[in-house]
């Protein structure tokens, strides 16, 4: 009874695996009739690849140089006493206007034993005082700044651009500019001072740029003052109306830059690519790629010349 009763399974088994073999056939068979009709589209593998594309459009593209910088008093200078000693009176304070040989400060040079006239301390320009950093009773000598005096009426700022980008730096060079205490404001600006020698310490050229406005004439903001800190983008190069293209489209293969295109019937074909000017976002396309192609944007890492693709959003 035990015997037939192993023999039972034993067969049921085979015919459960006899059954599962003869399953799995006919599933591969429709696989490979899938394949070959997707080879038979023009893909060189088993199936189409997925990625992302963009139709090449002529545009402008800028080339920029971030740094930072400050908003400074375009005539902006110290005022020194004529000698040391001590101060004896303050008669202004910082925001005050004072004028050229107005009489600012009297320091008394007087020492111990001695007896000396006070000495007046004058503005040489007229302005604003921007720093007052001594009170009355401080010891001075003829190299202390009493006063830091500047004219308000017309603001600059001043930067240090890094020597690797000096040759790129010109008169009118535009700029636009974010300040610290104005953050959802950006202003434009234009080179109008250029210091004729690098800073041999720091390898960085001083500029000095003025505020404009859309007419290209001197913009007066009572928001913006001196001492603010400013981000500025110097715009050091514009192309217009050529091929752009998105910088996650192009790949470097050993020092060559590459992107794929798919033509009408969904298939890549590998570009190599001669690339222009660039930023942050794009690359201009001197040649490789013509205007009104699509490029791949996304996906393109496991691309070859010839694979067939599905096209996704």
């Amino acid at each position: 009874m035990k015997k037939s009763i192993f023999v039972t399974i034993t067969i049921c088994l085979l015919i459960a695996l006899l059954a599962g073999f003869i399953g799995y056939r006919w599933i591969m068979g429709d696989e490979e009739v899938d394949e070959d009709e997707a080879s038979g589209a023009g893909g060189r593998g088993s199936r189409a690849i997925s990625v992302q594309v963009m139709e090449v459009k002529a545009d402008t593209i800028e080339n920029s140089v971030v740094i930072n910088g400050d908003v400074i008093a375009r005539n902006q200078v110290s005022i020194f006493p004529t000698i040391g000693g001590k101060i004896t009176v303050l008669r202004f304070d910082i925001g005050d206007r004072v004028w050229t040989g107005a009489e600012v400060a009297m320091v008394d040079p007087s020492r111990p034993g001695e007896n000396y006239s006070l000495s007046p301390v004058t503005s040489t320009i007229s302005g604003t005082v921007l720093q007052a950093p001594f009170s009355v009773g401080d010891t001075v000598t003829a190299q202390s700044a009493i006063f830091v005096v500047g004219d308000l009426s017309s603001l600059r700022l001043e930067t240090f651009v890094p020597e690797r980008y000096v040759s790129s730096i010109r008169q009118g060079l535009r700029a636009a500019v974010r300040l610290e205490a104005i953050p959802d404001e950006t202003f434009t600006a234009e080179i109008d001072e250029i210091n004729p020698v690098l800073d041999p310490a720091s390898r960085t050229l001083r500029i000095r740029l003025r505020f404009i406005n859309e007419q290209g004439r001197m913009l007066v903001d009572s928001r913006i003052k001196p001492g603010m800190f400013a981000t500025i983008s110097l715009v050091t190069r514009t192309r217009a109306n050529v091929p752009v293209i998105p910088r996650s489209s192009v790949i470097s293969t050993y020092g060559t830059w590459i992107a794929f295109t798919v033509d009408d019937d969904n298939i890549a074909h590998r570009r190599v690519l001669e690339l222009g000017i660039e930023n942050e976002e794009y690359f201009e396309v001197l040649s490789g790629i013509e205007l009104g192609e699509r490029i791949v944007t996304a996906g393109q890492s496991f691309l070859v010349e010839g694979d067939f693709v599905r096209i996704v959003e």
